[in-house]
């Protein structure tokens, strides 16, 4: 997760000029497209584009995601890009969350050769996966008050996305339902990324995950999925825009509450393992829960459970994109298939850690 990840092998140019095609369809034969490029950070699974639209005088910055090309080896076996188009529209219209607005969802894969669908580019500093963001930078080299409000501000997303009030009839397309449905979701997906060579240290983990399982989940909620500050743009440590929704689904709380704390500790890692200092004191496990509960009034809980679910989910993810690498010659195939899961270490420790702890489940609390 250190290099630049391909997710797209179309050419540009002719994209351009597709993009340009369809959307004379849509607004008018005076539109123009220009400045079509790809980003070079952050983002590893759906194809990213960014361009500028004129049609009738007026010029709209925009941001297209299409499911990627099969010959791309894509990291997820599928792409509801209608669900996420939806989703980040109900984000920002029902719970205020700054998702980009939405513009047009294309379900024909004709124009470009998949579903694709364009939304409103926002603009601002985004903590960047690429070199990562604890490595240096405008939010590693920022006041210690000013990491805070990039932190609280984050988690007030997910506390408002939380409480909004969505209605059982614009959840039902999106993502899985109840934290059974979730683990047996990923538990498929693993069988599907990693069946030509399963990977032992992420079956423990599932294994183990069954022994922590929480009493009481609590309620569903809509979780964004890939929650974390890599998915945000700030500006003056504020977020004014909320990415990425490939990965939402109607789950408990704590989804996206573990999914935001791992994060930053897979990139915290990273920083200790090239001797840097990173970030430490962010983002901690208590810290964000007691925010979350000061915003909301719920407790997080059976954080044990849904720390080990984070760690795997994202070495699922990451083995995934190790296989990618190494179809693409970019990385020999590994002796140890666990050495396809960056994070092989952190995973380690935690289900070392919970081996000398009683098999019953925890209780409530972080």
């Amino acid at each position: 997760m250190t290099e630049q990840v391909r997710t797209s092998t179309r050419d540009l140019e002719e994209l351009r000029e597709r993009v340009a095609a369809w959307l004379r369809g849509r607004v008018g034969p005076d539109a123009e497209v220009s400045g079509l490029s790809r980003p070079t950070a952050n983002g590893m699974s759906s194809e990213t584009l960014f361009f500028t639209a004129t049609w009738g005088g007026d010029m709209t910055r925009c941001v297209a995601r299409l499911a990627p090309a099969g010959e791309a080896v894509p990291i997820f076996p599928s792409y509801d890009l209608r669900a996420q188009f939806e989703t980040m529209r109900l984000a920002r219209e029902k719970a205020g969350i700054p998702a980009p607005r939405a513009l047009w969802f294309e379900p024909d894969p004709g124009p470009l050769g998949t579903p694709f669908f364009v939304m409103e580019r926002a603009e601002g500093e985004v903590p960047p996966d690429v070199m990562p963001y604890t490595f240096g930078g405008w939010l590693c080299d920022a006041a210690p008050e000013d990491r805070r409000r990039v932190q609280d501000a984050s988690v007030g997303i997910l506390a408002a996305l939380h409480e909004a009030p969505f209605t059982p009839e614009e959840l039902s397309g999106i993502g899985t339902r109840g934290l059974r449905a979730h683990v047996d979701a990923q538990y498929a997906y693993y069988e599907w990324a990693h069946a030509q060579r399963r990977i032992p240290l992420l079956e423990r983990a599932f294994d183990r995950l069954e022994s922590l399982w929480p009493e009481e989940p609590g309620p569903d909620v809509l979780c964004w999925g890939d929650a974390r500050i890599g998915n945000m743009m700030f500006q003056d440590f504020t977020p004014v825009a909320v990415l990425d929704w490939e990965m939402a689904a109607v789950g408990p709380r704590e989804l996206d509450l573990s999914w935001m704390i791992f994060l930053h500790r897979f990139f915290q890692d990273l920083a200790v393992a090239m001797e840097l200092p990173g970030m430490p004191g962010f983002m901690g496990r208590d810290d964000v829960c007691r925010k979350y509960q000061e915003l909301t009034g719920y407790q997080p809980r059976d954080l044990d459970f849904y720390e080990l679910y984070a760690a795997l989910r994202h070495g699922i993810i990451m083995a995934r994109v190790w296989r990618r690498r190494i179809h693409f010659g970019e990385q020999p195939e590994p002796d140890d298939p666990d050495d396809l899961v960056l994070h092989r270490a952190t995973i380690e420790e935690l289900l070392s850690r919970w081996r000398r702890r009683p098999a019953a489940p925890p209780g409530p609390g972080c």
